[in-house]
């Protein structure tokens, strides 16, 4: 049996000129989710939650198939995060940390050796994306 690769996880930080309370309602509240990151169905966080929403690359729609596993409220939220119709789970986590009046947000996104290993779930299509979204988007939306 052909043993799996080990792809290292994707990881991000990105320190926030906001408060860790702040950070947190940016990371849980759908409204807010939709405004710098994506346009989901709905969102709770709470444990067993499920949601899913599209991403797109050059044309191409991505149905994502999430589920919330844990959250430590202003510390931590991990998510199940799939693809319809494609084998393989990752797993995201959101960390928070406090620094001063700012809050250091940690992004770690592992598993990424169980998707198909192919330009469309390419590790550096996951590092660009995570990029985009936590040092432009969120970064923008919460200053």
């Amino acid at each position: 049996m052909k043993q799996q690769e080990t792809i290292l996880p994707v990881r991000k930080e990105v320190l926030l000129p906001a408060s860790v309370e702040r950070v947190w309602q940016a990371l849980t509240t759908k409204e807010e989710l939709k405004q710098w990151c994506f346009e989901m169905n709905a969102f709770e966080p709470k444990p067993g939650f499920e949601f899913r929403f599209y991403g797109e690359k050059n044309g191409t729609r991505f149905l994502h198939l999430c589920r919330v596993l844990e959250i430590e409220p202003l510390k931590r939220m991990k998510w199940l995060w799939s693809y319809e119709g494609i084998p393989g789970d990752t797993y995201v986590t959101f960390e928070l940390m406090p620094e001063g009046a700012q809050t250091r947000l940690r992004l770690t996104h592992e598993g990424l050796e169980t998707l198909p290993q192919d330009e469309n779930y390419a590790r550096g299509n996951f590092e660009m994306g995570w990029d985009s979204i936590l040092n432009i988007s969120l970064k923008s939306y919460i200053s």
